[in-house]
């Protein structure tokens, strides 16, 4: 098998980090990669933040977490208290990846394929990683959104998109059995 597709098949989603911090040239190389990432006409109408303040990701996420927590559904909630209740899994570090929201359906989507350069560079790098929506309920009751932003640098009129945790793995698990029922071929 070619190392791409090795790198693709190994990837799994990481629910438990180490509180040991990538090193700096892990993190540019990992960056770099994300930006190299197709975005269609290449509008790049996303920004790569990387955050390694701690502090202010406890912040995010207990942020998300009232936020989950006042929701009617509270399955969601139960699901993350269930997990030990963390929403960032004790990650390190985190790549968020604000968006244009003026382009919101293209720049979703280039937001996903941004994401997924991510985390197949960290796995590439030895770095475990999970794709993470859930940074988004910081910014979902609208009460700290601005501040986060502001705090996070993201450019005038960005809106958060989506971020990938990074960091080393403190338990590893096997990736995930793709259901290849899901494909179809059109002759």
């Amino acid at each position: 098998m070619n190392e791409t597709l090795k790198v693709i098949a190994e990837r799994y989603s990481c629910r438990d980090f180490k509180n040991e911090m990538p090193s700096d040239e892990l993190l540019q190389a990992i960056a770099e990669a994300a930006i190299q990432a197709p975005s269609g006409m290449n509008r790049q109408a996303w920004r790569v933040i990387v955050v390694k303040n701690k502090e202010l990701m406890q912040e995010m996420e207990a942020e998300g977490l009232a936020y989950l927590a006042g929701m009617e559904d509270q399955s969601s909630y139960n699901r993350i208290m269930e997990r030990g209740g963390r929403l960032f899994y004790g990650a390190p570090c985190m790549i968020v990846v604000p968006i244009d929201p003026t382009q919101y359906g293209p720049a979703l989507v280039d937001c996903g394929i941004l994401c997924q350069t991510i985390a197949l560079a960290a796995t590439s790098l030895g770095i475990a990683n999970i794709m993470c929506g859930y940074t988004g309920l910081a910014f979902a009751s609208g009460l700290r959104a601005e501040e986060f932003s502001k705090r996070l640098g993201f450019p005038e009129g960005y809106a958060f998109g989506c971020s990938v945790l990074l960091g080393h793995a403190n338990t590893t698990k096997p990736p995930h059995v793709p259901d290849k029922d899901k494909i179809t071929y059109v002759e």
